[in-house]
């Protein structure tokens, strides 16, 4: 399991942010959301549950994964959630750099996820700076495979007594 894939992208001098988890083998979904400031622009799931037995899943996750993050990158660079954007009430900013530097900005970053040994990637990309580009590794966590730590019984057991209760066996 891959935590997931986060970038921070300037598109017309405004801040946004695209995030790409799995949800793990018991929710085999990938999640990529489109944030601004909170808001929830867009977002693409796709199951995999089709293909949760097919050899070296970890890596076609992970290929998924990328695949589907940077087509969000993509996406909001060549201009197809700017309705949204503005019906939203976000207001674009006066870009210092034209619409194509801006994509080429993202493509370079898309070139990059590409090149990523490490599967869990944290970036920040401002098309208004010319930075490079800081990836921060984060620590793998599996949310979904937590211990569980309770001496409370389990809700069969609360109904089993209950429906038992006053009963011999025998």
């Amino acid at each position: 399991m891959i935590v997931g894939f986060n970038h921070n992208v300037s598109y017309r001098s405004v801040d946004f942010h695209v995030q790409t988890e799995d949800s793990g083998l018991k929710s085999p979904n990938l999640v990529t959301l489109l944030y601004h400031g909170g808001i929830i622009i867009s977002s693409q799931k796709t199951s995999y549950a089709d293909i949760v037995k097919v050899d070296n899943l970890d890596h076609v996750i992970e290929e998924l994964a990328k695949e589907q993050h940077k087509g969000m990158l993509r996406r909001l660079t060549k201009g197809e959630f700017d309705a949204r954007i503005v019906e939203l009430g976000i207001p674009f900013g006066a870009s210092a750099r034209n619409p194509d530097q801006e994509a080429a900005q993202v493509a370079s970053e898309i070139e990059k996820i590409d090149r990523q040994k490490e599967p869990v990637i944290e970036s920040k990309t401002e098309a208004s700076s010319s930075e490079s580009v800081s990836i921060i590794e984060e620590p793998i966590v599996d949310k979904f495979n937590q211990p569980k730590v309770s001496n409370e019984p389990s809700l069969d057991d609360v109904i089993y007594a209950y429906l038992t209760a006053g009963q011999r066996s025998g």
